[in-house]
């Protein structure tokens, strides 16, 4: 556990010093019910240049959302009052708050945990115990993608991987990968425009211990452009005749 008393001397210097932020500021609601982590995560948003409000159980969270315009949600799963998952629910399924990202930090840490928040709305996963620099990370790049999708500027083209669980995401564009496909796809855009043949895909994906033909690639590559064609990548997988595939970058 990360040195609380010490990290919340620092909020507390902080929080009364003229710490005034350089950079545009955006409201964080951060939902967390065990104090010492609700004020650690305040520091170190605080500290990359946004104002934060805690709430410390569900029911309050509830309100302050009903009352506010909040930019980003940082929310515990484990509540007391209205639980977090209810909460994830009810913004995803607002027409006025769908827009808010919602970054959801849990010590449930099982993968399929994590897949179920995603499957709920949550537009990012962070498991207990997790590095303050990752916290902050993932926080502004949940907040870039949403000032995209409210400004309508047209980002670089980008996938991302996310790298708990098989879940692809480009802007606010989501979909869930097999195992297979997910490996896959994570070692063809580990090295971009370099061409794998079969075999090495067989030896990485499936294992040397494995023995699957070599038609069982195309095949899976098949079903990998098909789940990524339905956020209009699909042409990301190239094939290169008799030799293997590769990913190539995603263009406009």
């Amino acid at each position: 556990m990360l040195e609380v008393n010490h990290r919340y001397s620092q909020y507390q210097d902080l929080m009364e010093g003229d710490t005034e932020p350089q950079m545009d500021r955006a409201d964080i609601l951060i939902v967390e019910d065990e104090a010492p982590i609700a004020r650690l995560i305040a520091l170190h948003l605080h500290a990359a240049g946004y104002s934060t409000h805690i709430c410390a159980d569900g029911d309050l969270a509830m309100a302050a959302l009903r009352g506010s315009n909040w930019k980003l949600v940082v929310l515990d799963r484990m509540l007391s009052g209205t639980s977090g998952m209810k909460i994830l629910r009810w913004i995803k399924s607002s027409s006025a708050h769908v827009h808010i990202p919602v970054l959801m930090v849990t010590a449930l840490g099982m993968s399929s945990e994590r897949v179920q928040g995603l499957n709920d709305g949550a537009d990012d996963y962070l498991p207990k115990p997790f590095e303050p620099d990752e916290l902050v990370a993932r926080a502004n790049a949940l907040l870039r993608r949403s000032r995209v999708v409210e400004t309508g500027v047209s980002a670089s083209p980008c996938i991302e991987l996310d790298p708990d669980v098989p879940v692809v995401f480009e802007g606010d564009k989501r979909i869930e990968l097999r195992p297979l496909e997910y490996k896959l796809l994570k070692i063809l855009m580990n090295k971009p425009g370099k061409t794998r043949d079969r075999e090495y895909l067989l030896d990485h994906v499936w294992g040397r211990d494995v023995f699957v033909e070599a038609r069982t690639v195309d095949v899976t590559v098949k079903r990998l452009r098909k789940a990524l064609q339905k956020i209009g990548r699909g042409s990301c997988i190239e094939t290169v005749r008799s030799m293997g595939y590769r990913f190539v970058s995603p263009k406009e």
